[in-house]
């Protein structure tokens, strides 16, 4: 193999195993994927350790991507039981699984995603480092943290989260600055934490060369976290995280400058109508890098929710720019997602992916909705099933609901437009009020 990374060839002019599947994947010309992938407008996330992995394309031009959290706490940390979501996850398509992991057994729990998860699979290495080391947090050493990143890209992770920009310039612009929800990053708190309590720089920032080193040797992708991402709406385009934004675009070319592939981590709570314009500061100010959003979720009222005012935003964010979706579940803010709440959130989360994908006339999007409405015009209900992001949901609901007329539902019955126009275009007569 004469290249290092999935960027490095396409600078060379060679294509991959992984470009070829992207590319049929994606419907797209392998010459024009292979140059967005040299100017990192497009990354393939692919650790030459993850021998399972079946490559997905992130960027420009290429349909949303989302991201499934999962990961054992100190309340919750039955490994099984999350091993279980993963694989519900897996079966319901999702592109990405982020292990966030933060207590106990991780590395046994990361071990096991990779070697099942065929999707990509990505990390926060800060949230290991305290239980590696079995250490307070401000007696780990910059050293010991660049050493969790290396067990990670090891172990074959395909993305890891930094919060590298999270330097001593962006602390003072934070601090001269007051927000109402502080950092709410969890990744980012912690570092801002250690950087107090130690009087020192970011060790992601300070030892960047280094931690690119590593990114290339493994050819993990570089995800750089938002630590200053609001955490309230009225945090959202503020001082500080525009600020970190500027600085991880100066990280994005000294990466690419060694060929190490970056996706840029964004907000966040965020009112609608700023949604738009974050979009196209994130891809001015870091060069066309993909960008990953939380969200935004777009108010801050809704607990038990929040899968869907993340969905509003994140339909909105993707179809102005954003590339990758993080999922958000009806528990964010209130506890650990179970079973039930990952399901939704990825529905959710889908659907505001494809709703995106639309918008940006991603090549074939609009198929699946005209097959979809061509089910439907003709009452076909089992194709509609086939076709249904969640078939099993909309089977359940026409089952609890029997009509008297099989070719309609218990909304219309025998005034049903489809059956009515169908039978009208067909010459026949209509018979509302008689039996059939």
């Amino acid at each position: 193999m004469n290249y290092t990374t999935q960027m490095d060839a396409a600078k060379k002019g060679i294509t991959t195993r992984e470009m070829e599947i992207v590319s049929k994947k994606e419907n797209i010309n392998i010459d024009e994927l292979r140059e967005l992938v040299s100017q990192g407008k497009v990354v393939i996330p692919a650790n030459r350790n993850h021998k399972l992995l079946d490559p997905e394309g992130v960027g420009e031009g290429l349909r949303t991507k989302i991201n499934v959290n999962l990961g054992i706490s100190k309340d919750c940390c039955n490994v099984d039981k999350e091993l279980e979501k993963v694989k519900i996850a897996l079966d319901m398509k999702a592109e990405a699984i982020m292990d966030l992991s933060s207590y106990g057994k991780t590395e046994e729990f990361r071990k096991k995603l990779v070697k099942m998860s065929p999707a990509m699979v990505g990390t926060v290495p800060v949230y290991d480092a305290l239980g590696f080391y079995d250490k307070e947090l401000k007696d780990i050493t910059a050293e010991e943290f660049l050493k969790v990143v290396k067990k990670h890209a090891k172990d074959g992770v395909d993305f890891v989260t930094i919060h590298a920009g999270l330097n001593k310039e962006t602390v003072e612009v934070f601090k001269r600055n007051s927000r109402l929800t502080n950092i709410v990053s969890r990744g980012g708190s912690l570092m801002y934490a250690w950087m107090e309590l130690n009087k020192k720089e970011n060790p992601f920032y300070e030892y960047y060369d280094e931690l690119l080193d590593i990114c290339a040797k493994y050819d993990v992708t570089l995800s750089l976290g938002d630590a200053c991402r609001p955490g309230s709406i009225k945090d959202s385009t503020d001082a500080s995280q525009i600020k970190e934004l500027m600085i991880l675009g100066e990280l994005t070319k000294r990466a690419w400058e060694k060929n190490v592939q970056v996706i840029i981590e964004g907000p966040g709570h965020m009112a609608i109508n700023e949604i738009q314009a974050n979009m196209l500061l994130e891809k001015k100010l870091c060069h066309g890098a993909p960008f990953y959003v939380l969200g935004p979720i777009v108010t801050d009222i809704a607990p038990g929710y929040d899968h869907i005012t993340s969905a509003i935003g994140g339909a909105i964010a993707a179809s102005s720019g954003a590339d990758f979706l993080c999922y958000v579940t009806p528990a964010e803010h209130l506890r650990l997602p179970n079973l039930d709440d990952m399901k939704e959130g990825i529905i959710a989360t889908k659907i505001a992916a494809h709703a995106a994908d639309i918008a940006q006339n991603i090549k074939g999007a609009k198929d699946w909705d005209n097959e979809m409405s061509k089910a439907r015009q003709v009452l076909d209900w089992e194709k509609m099933f086939s076709l249904a992001i969640d078939p099993e949901k909309a089977r359940r609901y026409r089952k609890e609901s029997t009509p008297e007329n099989e070719d309609t539902c218990t909304m219309c019955g025998k005034m049903c437009s489809m059956r009515n126009m169908n039978k009208i275009m067909e010459g026949k007569d209509l018979n509302i009020l008689r039996e059939d």
